[in-house]
């Protein structure tokens, strides 16, 4: 469900400190100033897609900084996308200023001091993720944060209308297609950042990531078949079973890992269901291709910490916590 803040309902004398709020209590801690002589108004709606964050800003002029004392006093840990959709917009990090029109985007970073400067009134869409799930070395976030990016800019191309496209239909997905599509925006963002880095698509990591996405999603599509293995996947892309256990190395993670945590993802958010319409344990766990009800309780409780029947209790406890526990790794 969207979490919609906006300063319609305050009085116009305490729309600033209310918006200041607003804007600190959805990203990270951060100071926003607006003309005090002129109106102001804005609204940011929020939603929740697996591990992204997406969020429409729609206001009146305004600076937003990100310092060094608001780092220091936490310990956020994002990388960030504004999507110009409405109005101008600059993003400056790093020593770089990177100016913003409708269909641009830019990256910029939690760990280190960022301004936003809005000279009027804007639209700007933010996806803000995990830095580690880009899967991307710190020299290369380093490197491409407050740079301009635009539609004709090689798989930039792509990027924007999909990430709008996104934004529009995050509220209709169901849990397990947010958790898939999180993943794949994660990857194909950390491709378009390779390929502005200047790097060969043709055989270095811009071209692995691509691989490794559409590998992810097979495996995704195949979870229940119990025959699936690396074998199977690596036929299935033309490649090597030493190339498929390479390219999740690189990761820091094996086929067979990257399976049984995906398996286990999908058990847990059914045990979490509901008491009315909720499976029986040994049927969640045929159904995702565990062979052996003692191998999955074991496998759930080396990941969740807690077997499969004490997760049931505490979803049953708190309802709300069955969404969202840490996944595996």
């Amino acid at each position: 469900m969207a979490v919609v803040l906006s300063t319609d309902s305050v009085p116009p004398s305490e729309r600033l400190a209310y918006w200041h709020d607003a804007v600190w209590r959805t990203f990270v801690p951060l100071d926003v100033t607006a003309p005090k002589d002129e109106p102001f108004s804005g609204a940011v709606t929020t939603e929740r897609l697996g591990c992204l964050q997406i969020s429409t800003v729609d206001a009146d002029r305004e600076l937003v900084r990100r310092s060094r004392r608001l780092i220091a006093e936490s310990s956020d840990d994002y990388m960030l996308v504004g999507l110009q959709t409405c109005g101008p917009g600059v993003v400056v990090q790093d020593e770089r200023s990177a100016p913003l029109s409708p269909g641009q985007f830019a990256f910029y970073d939690t760990t280190r001091p960022y301004t936003l400067h809005f000279p009027s009134r804007f639209e700007m869409v933010v996806f803000q993720m995990p830095r580690q799930s880009l899967g991307l070395p710190e020299s290369d976030l380093r490197r491409i944060t407050g740079v301009t990016i635009g539609p004709e800019q090689g798989l930039a191309s792509m990027v924007a209308p999909f990430l709008s496209k996104l934004t529009a239909e995050a509220a209709t997905c169901r849990p397990e297609v947010a958790e898939l599509l999180a993943r794949n925006v994660t990857d194909l963002l950390s491709t378009v950042i390779t390929e502005q880095l200047g790097r060969d698509l043709a055989g270095t990591d811009a071209a692995q990531h691509t691989l490794l996405l559409r590998i992810r999603t097979f495996i995704d599509a195949h979870l229940t078949d119990a025959d699936l293995s690396a074998e199977t996947i690596a036929a299935a892309h033309h490649i090597s079973v030493r190339h498929l256990q390479r390219l999740f190395q690189a990761q820091g993670a094996t086929v067979s890992g990257w399976i049984r945590g995906r398996r286990l993802e999908e058990c847990r958010r059914e045990l979490g269901r509901p008491r009315r319409s909720r499976p029986a344990v040994a049927a969640v766990a045929h159904r995702w291709g565990f062979l052996s009800a003692a191998h999955f309780s074991r496998a759930f409780r080396t990941a969740y910490g807690m077997s499969p029947r004490e997760w049931q209790a505490l979803a049953d406890r708190a309802p709300a916590l069955s969404g969202d526990p840490s996944s595996p790794t």
